[in-house]
């Protein structure tokens, strides 16, 4: 196996750094490091429902939805702004991203309130939905807090932490984490999402250039899972 970037092992993440109120104006906001891709990570939250879950008689209960972005220079070829016709490849990570949040939130106690996180990439190197993910629940933990804090929900809506990361075979070989170089040449190409407890939340694997085996798909799944428990404790760090 070739070198990987920061010296690591197959098994190693990239640095992971979270910078918390990153910004002032959210409710939540965390600025998301692995390595070289930095992901900002905003929680706005909207006193009002969407049109449709009115339409339905969804009363009672809140909802949550994720925006996402290459913001243009994040990378080499510059990325032209989407606006309001975001391409199939971020409707995708958007409902990525909002699945994975939504799995680990009670809405029924957020009350009649909207809670949008943002993602937008700032400079990507492999990994940006699973940044997104990760860097979002700590957003939407922040902003918890603070509806807490306020008196605006009385129970904590957070059932546990939600955080993902990408792996795939490289050469033959399992990797956790990987960045650009390694996703380009990868034969498969995975994203794990998980819950604390360890149960899955949804699984991305893509035979990219040669199919895997059921053995080689567990490999995987537990490389990821061995690396999300030390997602989750910088999670619970960033959050304090």
């Amino acid at each position: 196996m070739a070198n990987r970037s920061y010296q690591r092992t197959a098994s190693q993440v990239r640095p992971i750094k979270m910078t918390p109120k990153f910004t002032n104006a959210p409710m939540g906001s965390v600025l998301v490091e692995f390595g070289e891709t930095r992901v900002l990570c905003t929680a706005s939250v909207e006193e009002t429902i969407p049109g449709w879950m009115r339409a339905q008689r969804e009363r009672g209960q809140g909802w949550l939805t994720a925006e996402y972005s290459l913001l243009p220079g994040s990378t080499a070829e510059r990325t032209r702004r989407e606006r309001n016709n975001p391409s199939g490849r971020t409707q995708e990570i958007q409902r990525f991203i909002g699945r994975s949040l939504r799995s680990v939130i009670d809405l029924k106690c957020i009350g009649e309130r909207t809670i949008t996180i943002d993602c937008d990439v700032i400079q990507a190197d492999g990994g940006t939905r699973t940044a997104s993910v990760t860097g979002g629940f700590v957003a939407l933990k922040l902003a918890i807090d603070k509806l807490i804090k306020s008196g605006k929900i009385k129970t904590n809506p957070i059932r546990e932490n939600v955080a993902a990361v990408s792996v795939g075979i490289v050469d033959g070989q399992v990797l956790v984490d990987l960045d650009y170089s390694e996703d380009v040449r990868c034969d498969v190409d995975m994203n794990v999402v998980m819950h604390t407890n360890g149960t899955l939340v949804e699984i991305q694997g893509t035979a990219e250039k040669a199919s895997y085996t059921r053995q080689q798909l567990n490999q995987m799944l537990d490389a990821a899972q061995a690396t999300l428990t030390d997602i989750f404790a910088e999670q619970n760090s960033a959050c304090e």
